[in-house]
Parts: structure tokens; sequence; C-alpha cells
């Protein structure tokens, strides 16, 4: 049931990052309890329901079968620090009504003061003394859902009986079958926005405490954007229409095939907000009509569409509006550019679609840095940059995209001009050509360079307190000028110490047979100690 950082939301670096536990002050993912609080509907609707639909009832039904034997210790073991999950682990098991001999987390340190170097170490330990405790308990059944854990777990049970069974001394214990399943792994992630609006609290907790000077080895983070383009985003219903147009030939398998239909493309990468004013903002709604349809090559598919009503501005950095619906694996959808012929489609096939206006983005956690654009910042390693600067006031190039200097030509035309076909082999700049613009009478080819692009906009003055690592908030996804007009509910388009002091434990457990843990009665049971791995 933990959720996991979504791989849509988060670039792959980031996913990794997150759940590095030397990453962040505070442990990172797997060490805050806010994020385990926030599965589902949040704690507060989901506590009276027990969860439900977030467990492995298959599981659950074996844990139940398992407390009803009086010969059987029932255990809940995990890596779950005990100071922060404690509480929160013991509501989540008693909302299902399970009520396990032992809930074992970990602790900051071991019965000698020792610390965990992972997580399977601490439970290793665990187990070794749970073996050499119940000295004649014959089986061992662990239920796993990681494999890499499973076959830990398999090689050190096979090491415990090696030992036993080749001991020179009388061995301490028989050898123990262990049988270890593994179970499916189902990956949950969270709402975006409140995996989100999470991650953002961990990072500002995490600033707060490098600003009061501890930890010196860490740098303060923040969450940043890449834009990979920004369009006219379709639903999934008219992706699915769109999609009945594409023709495969014969003998082609379909696995060859990468489908997309997904989108008009405005421009690669963050849009120009004085490109974003005159077609409307983020989050605004056009509506469209397929008017033909081509391949290239028979490996690209495309359909070309129109505005209604005709004559509403739009703009796009292909030649005219076009949806690309297919590749085959190795072609590029900009390939789509170099088709000349298009086919007139029927009556029936001039679909009429509604899109709106948005970014396709994924997020990522690096360190705070100043002064760095949307456009710049998530392609410091394609040497993008200094591209940009290596051709200033010169015109180049890039991907079937023109650039002027430090942005790209703004290629307005008059729509009723490309219509008739003039100058439609034209490839230089200015002219007023738009590149499938159509803004009415005002041409605007002299766009504002980098500077209006937001980089002077991301610095000490982001709105997010003064000095490195005090924003407080999300100002990447809402609250910026970007999203102005759309207010609060506008989502971008995102295509889960030790010592003396230290919260140590006795090495000793409750007896086998019937009873409660300590974390239901609040005391330690009797018998042969009792080990307070829970609370």
């Amino acid at each position: 049931m933990s959720p996991l950082p979504s791989s849509k939301l988060w670039n792959i670096p980031t996913t990794g990052f997150l759940q590095t536990q030397e990453c962040f002050v505070n442990g990172g993912w797997w060490h805050d309890p806010h994020i385990l609080e926030a599965t589902g509907d949040g704690i507060d609707k989901e506590e009276p329901k027990a969860w439900s639909g977030w467990w492995n009832e298959q599981i659950v039904d074996l844990v139940k079968l398992s407390i009803q034997q009086d010969d059987t210790l029932t255990i809940l073991l995990t890596g779950r620090g005990e100071d922060s999950f404690a509480d929160l682990i013991k509501r989540i098991v008693e909302s299902k009504q399970l009520a396990f001999d032992m809930i074992c987390l970990k602790p900051q340190a071991g019965p000698t003061n020792q610390t965990f170097t992972s997580t399977m170490n601490y439970k290793q330990a665990i187990l070794r003394d749970l073996v050499y405790t119940y000295k004649d308990a014959g089986e061992i059944r662990i239920y796993e859902d990681r494999p890499k854990h499973t076959r830990a777990f398999r090689e050190y049970f096979e090491d415990i009986n090696r030992d036993l069974i080749n001991s020179s001394a009388p061995p301490p214990r028989k050898s123990i079958v262990a049988e270890v399943i593994q179970v499916a792994d189902s990956v949950t992630t969270l709402d975006p926005v409140v995996e989100t609006v999470e991650v953002q609290r961990m990072i500002n907790a995490h600033n707060a405490t490098l600003n009061k000077g501890s930890h010196s080895a860490l740098s303060p983070l923040e969450i940043k954007r890449t834009v990979f383009f920004t369009g006219y985003l379709l639903s999934p219903v008219d992706t699915t229409r769109l999609l009945g147009l594409v023709k495969l030939p014969v003998g082609m398998p379909p696995g060859e095939v990468k489908f997309l239909a997904n989108n008009i493309i405005i421009t690669p990468r963050p849009c120009p907000p004085s490109i974003l004013d005159r077609i409307g903002g983020i989050g605004r709604k056009q509506t469209w009509q397929v008017t033909g349809m081509a391949n290239y090559e028979s490996r690209i598919w495309a359909a070309r569409v129109t505005p209604i009503p005709p004559g509403t501005p739009y703009h796009t950095d292909n030649p005219f509006p076009i949806v690309v619906l297919a590749v085959v694996k190795g072609s590029r959808p900009q390939e789509a550019n170099r088709i000349q012929k298009w086919q007139p489609v029927s009556t029936d096939k001039q679909f009429i679609f509604q899109t709106e206006v948005g970014e396709k983005v994924q997020l990522r956690v690096e360190n705070e840095t100043d002064g760095e654009g949307d456009y710049e910042g998530p392609f410091h390693n394609r040497n993008f940059r200094r591209q940009r600067e290596q051709y200033d006031g010169a015109g180049f190039e890039r991907d079937g995209y023109r650039f002027i200097g430090s942005h790209r030509d703004d290629r307005h035309h008059d729509g009723n001009r490309r219509a008739n076909g003039s100058n439609v082999g034209y490839r230089g700049g200015n002219q007023n050509r738009g590149r499938g613009v159509n803004h009415g009478p005002a041409p605007y080819h002299n766009r504002p360079g980098r500077s209006n692009r937001g980089a002077t906009n991301r610095g000490n003055n982001r709105g997010r307190g003064g000095g490195r690592g005090g924003y407080k908030s999300l100002d990447d996804v809402q609250g910026s000028s970007r999203y102005a007009n759309q207010g609060s509910s506008y989502q971008p388009n995102y295509g889960d110490g030790p010592g003396p002091d230290g919260g140590g434990y006795d090495s000793s457990f409750p007896p086998l047979g019937g009873g409660v843990g300590s974390y239901n009665s609040g005391t330690q049971s009797n018998g042969e100690g009792g080990l307070p791995y829970g609370k």
C-alpha cells in the first residue's frame, strides 16, 4: 500500500533521489510519515474506511488466519522508523482490525547501541533474534514484495541453517524450515498535486534545517520544471477517435508503432509569454476539425486540422496545425513537417474535437540555482545554454525549428495567405510569416529575448522567501504569472541519532501464543522479556 514517487510526475533521477536517505536532512521519501499519511484521500478520510482498496487482501486473509492460530507468532516487520511511524502504523493496522503479536519498526540504535546500515541489515538482526529466542519453532514464513529482499532473506536463512548444521559445538537450536514467499508488487502513487505538495513540504523542512547551519555537507534543494513542449492538448477520448484514422501497412507489427495523437504542437519547450498572451494563455480551450490525412514513407501518420471557427487566433511552430497520430519506432514526430501531399478526408472522418492549451511537464528536484529559467535549466546537460550564447544574434536551425538569436523567430503570417498556398516554401525570417500563426493584423517579429522568458523572474525574487532555501510555495506549478488567468485549479499535464538516549531497544520477546502486542496495551508483555520494536 506504500506509494512510490510517480515516474510520470518526476524525471528518472529524481525518483531515485527522493528515495535516497542521505540526500535529505529528514531522510527523504521513506522516512517522512506525511507521505504515507497522504495515501489515497489522506488519513482523515481513509482511516474511517480502513484504507479500502489499498491493501493486498490475500495477504490480509493470511494474516487473519495466522492470528487465529495459538501456536503461531504473527509479526509485522517494516523498515519504517520507530520514532516517526509508530503511531501511524498502529492506526493503519487497527483500522483493519489486525491484532499482530508484534509490530517491529526500525529503531535509531540496536541493543548494543549499534546502528543499522540498511533496512535489510535491521530486519536480519530481528529475524536472527526471533530464531534463537523461539528455539522450538520449526518453521518461519516471510512474505516480501521486493525481489531483492526475497533473495536476501532466502540466502540469510541458508547461512543460518548451514551454521547450525556445521557447528562443532552443540547448536543452540535445530535448523528451521524457512519459506520466503514473493508477493506481487503493485505500484501505487499519490495524486500528482498532493505528491508535489508533500515533496515541497519535505524540501522546505530540509532547507529550513540547513539555514540553521547544520548538515553543511548537503545543499538547499528546489523543485524545477522540465517543459518538453507547449501544445493544444487532446483528451484521451479524442485521442482514441483520431487513432482510428491510422491505417497501418499490411504485415506491420503493432508493437513497432508508437501511437500518439495527444497534441497540436505550439512550441517545443516553454512557450514565450508573448505567444501565450495572444492565444489566450495556459488553459485556453480551442476547437479543431480534421481536414486531411497523410503519412510519410509509411512510418509517420498525421492529421491536418483547422481551427473552429475559422480565423480563431492560434500558433504552431509547424507550417500549419497538425496532429501527429503515430510513428514507427526510431522515427521522430517532427518529421511530419516533411509531408507534402495531404489527402482530403470523407465527411464522416472530419472529426471535431476540443483541446486545451497546456504543457507536457516533468518535475525534478535539484540543488537551488539562482537565475535559472524554465528554458535554460532543463537542458543544461545538452549544451543548449552554450548554443544559445554561441548563436546570439544569428539565426540557426535546431530540430526542425528556426531560432533567431537567443529566441525562436516569431513567424506570423496571414492565415488566408497560407490557405491559398503562397510563400509555402519560404524559410526566411520575418515577413510576418508566423508559421501557422493567425493572430490578426499585428505582427510581432521583434519578440523579446531570453530576459522575458522567466530568467529574471526566477532568482532571488521568486516569491519563495529571501535567501537560499527560503521558498515556501509551489510557484512552479501554481501561483506564478504563467498561470495567473487559470486560477488555483490549473494543473500542468504530467504525461508515488543513535546514542544512549537515542531510542534503543531491549532484545527480548513476548511469549508465543495468543495475546496482543505492546502497541495495543502500551505495556511490555510478560515472558522472556518483551521486545518493544513497536510502540
